[in-house]
């Protein structure tokens, strides 16, 4: 009975820190892939567009991935101070799109930041295309 009670006790404190470090991966024996997409206060056509073509891409295009838990999207608001040291670990100071995968313990970083500036207004299904394609690249 007593093991069953620290058991429980011990169970919300890791929930609660996997949720205080949205790149920590949950359970390590599968990959895991986040899309982040930071932004600020201000967003220009561009950026709410990178935003609106991610999600989209995501949500229809990985679906299945997304339900079983392989695959997250996240909206980052870099001002906001609980996000921080988010921003500051990939050195985010704008709207930026990182796709984050983590496997074996370790942890991949791509920054597609550049890629949608270029795409996502211009080229939406293109820009989906090859987000959707990093992501599996690094579900592999």
């Amino acid at each position: 009975m007593l093991v069953a009670a620290i058991a429980l006790l011990a169970t919300p404190t890791q929930a609660k820190t996997n949720a205080d470090n949205p790149t920590q991966q949950e359970n390590s024996a599968s990959p895991q892939v986040e899309v982040l997409y930071f932004h600020g206060k201000q967003r220009c056509a561009t950026c709410m567009a990178i935003e609106k073509n991610a999600r989209a891409a995501v949500s229809n295009q990985l679906a299945a991935e997304v339900k079983s838990g392989k695959v997250v999207f996240k909206t980052i608001d870099i001002s906001q101070k609980a996000n921080e040291k988010l921003a500051e670990k990939y050195q985010v100071t704008w709207s930026s799109l990182f796709v984050v995968g983590h496997k074996d313990g370790k942890e991949s970083a791509k920054n597609l930041t550049p890629y949608a500036f270029k795409q996502a207004r211009k080229d939406p299904e293109g820009f989906k295309k090859g987000l959707v394609q990093t992501v599996k690249d690094l579900l592999k």
